[in-house]
């Protein structure tokens, strides 16, 4: 009777013992989970889309910009802002027009309806050729030879845009202003975008480097880790959330 009392008890408390651990388990498993999440909000719909779009034109931008003595900061702005982020008709696929420029490429044009602001903020909807380019990259190219070639009666048209005589981003967007566009508060619409998307990060040279992640990372840990911001992670990558699975492979741009 004593041995069938001890078994009972052993096996009680090896219930009780395996209950307990399962409990543990859970917890630490919860514990685990929450430390992976992060407290950014979900970026929007929209947010991801203007997003994506900055992180496949970016590093084109970085690598243009340096060539031809520009910012990029302001060049990717402009696309931004001229194309919708890549949505309208004319900046998005077949024809790649970042920078609305009127005129062809290679022979090569599509017609589209636009709107001309007088300068004082009227506008007026007008229909013009637009060059239709074979990739965003030659869109690129084509204006930033456009600045540096200027206009037909005025070579130093966009002269004052160019890294060597402007000292700022800000006051490359404003030799935009009243040149390149007629919008009379175009520089302030290239500024907001600059800051909300920590745009000045393309405008130095940067090393690639890729970060593989663990299962307690998100992009919250890593922009605090090396000083680079949530949304140019989210750019980089191609990310919809902040949370991250176990080896991931992020990508960061380092600026030099």
């Amino acid at each position: 009777m004593k041995k069938r009392k001890s078994s009972i008890k052993w096996l009680f408390g090896s219930v009780v013992a395996f209950i307990l651990l399962t409990i543990c388990a859970t917890i630490a498993i919860i514990q685990l989970f929450n430390a992976a999440k992060t407290t950014l909000p979900v970026p929007s719909s929209e947010q991801q889309l203007r997003e994506e779009f900055i992180g496949e034109i970016g590093e084109v931008a970085r690598e243009v910009a340096d060539e031809h003595d520009l910012y990029a900061s302001v060049m990717i702005a402009q696309a931004s802002l001229e194309s919708h982020f890549g949505t309208s008709g004319l900046g998005s696929e077949p024809n790649y027009n970042l920078y609305g420029i009127k005129g062809n490429y290679d022979g090569h044009s599509v017609k589209m309806k636009t709107q001309e602001d007088d300068g004082e903020g009227n506008l007026s909807t007008i229909k013009a050729d637009f060059r239709k380019y074979p990739s965003y990259r030659a869109s690129m190219e084509d204006y930033a030879d456009l600045l540096a070639s200027g206009t037909s009666w005025d070579k130093n048209m966009y002269a004052a845009a160019f890294k060597t005589n402007a000292a700022t981003y800000k006051d490359a967007t404003a030799a935009l202003t009243g040149s390149y566009a007629t919008d009379s508060r175009y520089h302030e619409k290239l500024n907001a975008l600059i800051e909300q998307y920590d745009l000045t990060a393309y405008d130095t040279a940067a090393t690639k480097k890729t970060v593989q992640t663990t299962f307690f990372d998100n992009v919250e840990d890593i922009a605090a880790e090396y000083n680079i911001s949530s949304t140019l992670i989210r750019q980089w990558n191609h990310l919809t959330t902040n949370e991250l699975k176990k080896d991931n492979q992020i990508i960061l741009y380092i600026n030099h």
